[in-house]
């Protein structure tokens, strides 16, 4: 029978399903291997064909270890919370759940056709109670946590209180606000709960705070930065300010130096580990305080006379000519004079409409405004005008920068829209002869005590100065801030705090988990409250408010490959046992869009599980590939434009188009073949064509193509259910890993599709005769046929351990090629070549294994065949025969043969003694391996 691929893979999908042959259990006699994919948030579209591109080659990893003996845990779930759902179910009044169960079905739908080797026994999804119970649960650990810098690492609050008990605040060492208390033992234990509970919230690692925050007015909530683009929300386009609000955040910065050294140990792409870096931004400099002048005629709150400012270079500070604050910073409203105040209130309006990374890219607009009040420069005594700009954000450093033209480009093009004066300092290895050269412009102030010195002596004298004078001190800071963790959504996690009289509390654990309440609308309140605020009699224990806004889209991601090892435990998030045995993830295949977002976020949570000792590893992902993306191949039509500029009735092929003036239209790629245009369906595509005249090429109309990125909006987009319908899912798994390397991005081209399938087609055919009968030999394999077997054995085995999956495409080709030319039906080498391509193309494989006699189950625990180099060894070289330096000939000879040997073997060759005409050869020459040439 020829290749029935709707048969053999509906067969198969059924047979894995229910015999759950790919469920994973502990097993101590195999190694594990913990294959994982970056779980998809389930849209309403569905999968194209650039979705399953990870999927596809972890996938193949993951059958080719099987292969190799470990024992495969790969699993597969949803990212089910989000605000999709949540705005379809604002204009449509459907709950989220009801979307999001409907849409999941698609996705399982179309993962479960593609033939993936999930353990769905596994399944997980975000927006499941019995799974966020296990995300509130680690909140509240963090809640319940402070970092201690003297150990470097997260204890339990209790700790704390036990070092306030016995000494106070003054020894401790933590991460925490920049507003604790000094206090003495007695006085915390004279501190009322509610004061003990105000102070403990500034060590918590996950604390509520006044912060900056991206907020959309249009979808009623906060907005991470990477969904603002220019001022405006990915999703649905609407305008973003910056708006300080009470926000939950998490004490991230706490492990930014982990965060840091953790990525030397393990095996990421450079680009990414270089973005979380820079994302963490170390700097070593120092902190140095500007007193304000006349602070006492300002209303500045308690002990505050002066502005703290980071920098990395300390020794340019007796160059400083102005200092700039964020337009946040919570000193501006005191620090601006009446005089100013219309300019600094236009200038802080204009700049809540730009997102902190729009202010960050920005590096040429040169704004700001004066605030009226003025710093002393603490080491020259100078007097310096106080600014605001907004490419100083609140949350870096103190919020406060030095300019100094003379040193910085930036602030020298600040100082110069703005005529401010530009000091000019030397750096310190300079000497004074070349002091005496230095530029006109502005004033230069003599470097006092740090002339003559190096930058390292430099920089030591005057940290050790500014400390003595109790101005300022060494420092190293971090870019990186700590995450905003609450939205103003419905569909997403409730936080399991409620409060009382002002303060948050955790509720009891025994009560995870805190269930979304039912609402009438999935809208802000009339007063401004988040869509939770409409829940009604939603309160802790019938009194107490519960905290209203809901955890942001990254809390089920940051720890959910620890439930996956244990994903119907109802008394852990994860066993002991089970995370003692798969330990942390071996391979994870995701995007590279993720850098600083969850694999941020999910290395801080790893590290702090670690920290109380849920978890034993550092990190959680051992290896990561970033799959690149699957570009869309646009088709066009074109319509002829009129002489008056109109689109007229008519549409020319691509290559005659260059006689008429015409307007590219984008067209269904579903309804074109090859490039050619399906006429009849474009008219129901396009009704306004349906009376139109196609101007064709040799019968055809031929589409234009373009490379554009996959969108509905382009009418590009490819639904792998198509193609599984046409040709597979084995053609469409092969075909999606030809297309190229899997890390580089590359356009979808159907067209090519056809030959993976005649590929497929080929090699059933090898073990099927004329007639399709299925037949095979137990014949001894030839020599050449086991050639062919082991250099496709080895390539596959090299290219998949270095996830080269497209160049093993190539090679399979080519050995069914070389095989079907030697008419091999040998049992041996077909059957090692079935479990050499299953995990490219299960489908096929499985059935053929099954015909060829392994009736009991699948192949998937079968052993990968071993690679035999000694059938590559050449043993026999065809020689090139020359007659007085003509070739006349081949002639395959041994290597191991003596040239004497080789030249008795090429003279007795019936068809050299016509070329010889009965004379005897003068001289042969014997080069083995390489040439025999007779001279007569």
């Amino acid at each position: 029978m020829d290749y029935q691929f709707k048969e053999i893979e509906q067969k198969w999908q059924k047979f894995w399903a229910q015999h759950s042959t790919f469920k994973a259990e502990k097993n101590t006699a195999k190694p594990k291997f913990y294959v994982l994919d970056m779980f998809p948030y389930p849209s309403g579209a569905g999968l194209h064909v650039g979705h399953p591109l990870g999927y596809i080659a972890s996938d193949i990893f993951s059958r080719y270890k099987r292969l190799k003996g470990f024992n495969v845990l790969h699993p597969m779930g949803y990212d089910s919370f989000g605000l999709p759902a949540e705005q379809y179910a604002i204009q449509t009044g459907q709950h989220p759940a009801l979307t999001t169960e409907a849409n999941i079905n698609t996705y399982r739908k179309q993962l479960d056709g593609i033939g993936f080797s999930f353990d769905w026994s596994r399944e997980l999804r975000t927006s499941d109670p019995e799974y966020y119970k296990w995300t509130q649960w680690i909140f509240m650990q963090l809640f319940n946590s402070w970092y201690n810098l003297e150990t470097d690492r997260a204890e339990d609050i209790s700790t704390l209180i036990e070092k306030f008990n016995a000494a106070g605040s003054a020894d401790v060492k933590a991460v925490c606000d920049e507003d604790t208390k000094s206090f003495m033992p007695s006085d915390w234990a004279t501190m009322t709960d509610e004061e003990k509970q105000e102070e403990l919230l500034k060590y918590r690692l996950t604390y509520l705070k006044e912060s900056t925050v991206n907020w959309c007015a249009a979808l009623g909530t906060v907005l991470a930065n990477d969904e603002v683009k220019d001022g405006f929300s990915e999703r649905g386009g609407h305008p973003v300010e910056q708006k300080k609000m009470m926000q939950w955040s998490m004490r991230i910065s706490a492990y930014a130096e982990r965060l840091l050294q953790g990525l030397n140990s393990i095996d990421w792409p450079e680009p990414v580990k270089e973005m979380q870096r820079n994302w963490i931004g170390k700097s070593v400099g120092a902190s140095v305080k500007f007193k304000i002048e006349a602070a006492e005629t300002k209303n500045l709150p308690l002990n505050v006379d002066s502005i703290e400012v980071f920098t990395t270079r300390v020794d340019t500070i007796f160059g400083v000519s102005y200092l700039v604050l964020a337009p946040e910073h919570e000193l501006v409203a005191a620090l601006t004079t009446v005089e100013q105040q219309a300019d600094i209130d236009k200038y802080i309006a204009q700049t809540k409409k730009k997102s902190e990374l729009d202010r960050m890219a920005d590096t040429k607009t040169v704004s700001g405004a004066f605030t009226g009040s003025y710093v002393i420069n603490p080491v020259s005594g100078e007097r310096i005008q106080l600014w605001i700009a907004d490419y100083v954000l609140a949350g870096y450093g103190t919020g406060a920068v030095m300019g100094v033209p003379s040193g910085d480009q930036r602030d020298w093009l600040f100082a110069r829209h703005f005529n401010l004066p530009v000091v000019q300092i030397l750096d310190a290895q300079q000497d004074i002869e070349q002091q005496a050269d230095a530029t006109k412009e502005g004033k230069y102030i003599n470097s006092g005590f740090i002339n003559g010195m190096n930058y390292n002596e430099a920089v030591a004298t005057l940290n050790a100065w500014l400390e003595e004078k109790e101005v300022g001190r060494a420092k190293v800071n971090y870019r990186m801030r700590d995450a905003i963790f609450g939205r103003q959504r419905y569909w997403g996690e409730p936080i399991p705090v409620y409060f009382k009289d002002g303060l948050p509390y955790l509720i009891k654990e025994e009560e995870l988990p805190l269930m979304l309440p039912e609402i009438d609308k999935y809208l802000p309140t009339e007063t401004g409250e988040p869509p939770l605020g409409r829940a009604e009699d939603w309160k802790y224990e019938d009194e107490y408010e519960y905290e209203l806004s809901t955890m942001p889209g990254w809390a089920g991601s940051s720890w959910y490959w620890y439930r996956y090892m244990d994903a119907r435990n109802d008394s852990d998030f994860a066993s002991k046992e089970a995370i003692a045995y798969w330990k942390d993830v071996d391979l994870y295949i995701g995007g590279a869009e993720h850098a600083t977002g969850h694999l941020l976020y999910s290395r801080f949570w790893n590290k702090f599980l670690k920290d109380l000792g849920y978890v034993q590893e550092e990190e959680p992902f051992k290896k990561l590939i970033n799959q690149g993306m699957i570009q869309g191949r646009s088709s066009f039509v074109y319509r002829v434009i009129d002489e008056t500029g109109r689109g007229t009735n008519t549409l020319v092929s691509h290559g005659l188009r260059k006689d008429y003036k015409t307007s590219a239209l984008h067209v269904d790629v579903n309804i074109v073949d090859n490039d050619i245009l399906n006429i009849e369906q474009f008219k129901l595509f396009r009704p306004e064509f349906a009376d139109a005249e196609f101007i064709l090429e040799n019968g055809k109309y031929i589409c234009g193509v373009e490379v554009e990125k996959m969108s509905k909006s382009k009418f590009n987009v490819v639904n792998p259910d198509v193609l599984i319908e046409s040709y597979g899912a084995d053609t469409l798994r092969m075909y999606e890993m030809f297309l190229g390397p899997l890390e580089q991005s590359k356009p979808w081209n159907t067209n090519g599709i056809e030959g993976v399938f005649k590929f497929l087609r080929k090699f059933w055919r090898l073990f099927h005769n004329e007639n399709w009968d299925f037949h095979v030999s137990d014949s001894v394999p030839a020599k050449a046929e086991l050639k062919a077997l082991h250099k496709i054995i080895k390539k596959v085995q090299d290219d998949i351990e270095r996830f080269s999956f497209n160049t093993s495409v190539s090679s399979f080709m080519i050995a069914v090629n070389e095989l079907t030319e030697l008419k091999c039906r040998n049992r041996q080498v077909l059957e090692d070549l079935v479990v050499v391509l299953s995990p490219y193309a299960p489908h096929i494989c499985e059935e053929l294994w099954a015909l060829l006699g392994h009736e009991e189950g699948s192949l998937s625990y079968t052993a990968y065949p071993t690679f035999n180099p000694e059938y590559l060894v050449e043993d026999e070289f065809s020689y090139p025969i020359s007659v007085n330096g003509k070739t006349r000939m081949n002639l395959n000879i041994a290597l191991t043969l003596h040239p004497k040997e080789v030249e008795t073997l090429v003279l007795a060759n019936d068809d050299i003694q016509k070329y010889l005409e009965g004379k005897a050869p003068k001289k042969v020459i014997v080069v083995p391996g390489r040439i025999v040439n007779i001279v007569i």
